[in-house]
């Protein structure tokens, strides 16, 4: 018997989350994040919009009740933390506490959207000077 794990994967990425207004949604990730919306599907309350990060994309589910419990955060890579957060926080978005910091490997800041989906930022400290 063969053990391959390959499942053949292309290199994309596509995450999702509900979100209780579309349209309010896609605003905020394209004004805040500065996602483009690659399509749109009204008649599913569903659109896909492209990341700034190569072949990551989010999905946008509008439903009745948005459930943010559990799951995946999505932990967006930055090359300045404190710029990146200070930019956001000048767009009014909520931050849970200050950006944490283990010295020389990782620098972390949690956020959430509008409908309280969590995200974090982080910046790897381990490239740093190379």
């Amino acid at each position: 018997m063969t053990n391959d794990s390959t499942l053949g994967f292309d290199g994309g990425l596509t995450c999702s989350l509900q979100c209780s207004d579309l349209d309010a949604s896609l605003s905020w990730y394209q004004d805040v994040l500065g996602f483009e919306v690659q399509y749109k599907l009204d008649e599913m309350a569903w659109a896909e919009m492209v990341s700034p990060v190569k072949r990551v994309n989010l999905g946008l589910g509008q439903v009745e009740e948005v459930q943010t419990k559990g799951g995946a955060t999505l932990t967006w890579g930055v090359q300045d933390i404190e710029a990146a957060r200070a930019k956001l926080e000048a767009q009014d978005v909520r931050f849970d506490g200050e950006t944490r910091t283990i010295p020389g490997m990782v620098s972390l800041a949690t956020f959430f959207d509008p409908d309280g989906n969590q995200h974090m930022l982080y910046q790897d400290l381990q490239t740093e000077g190379e």
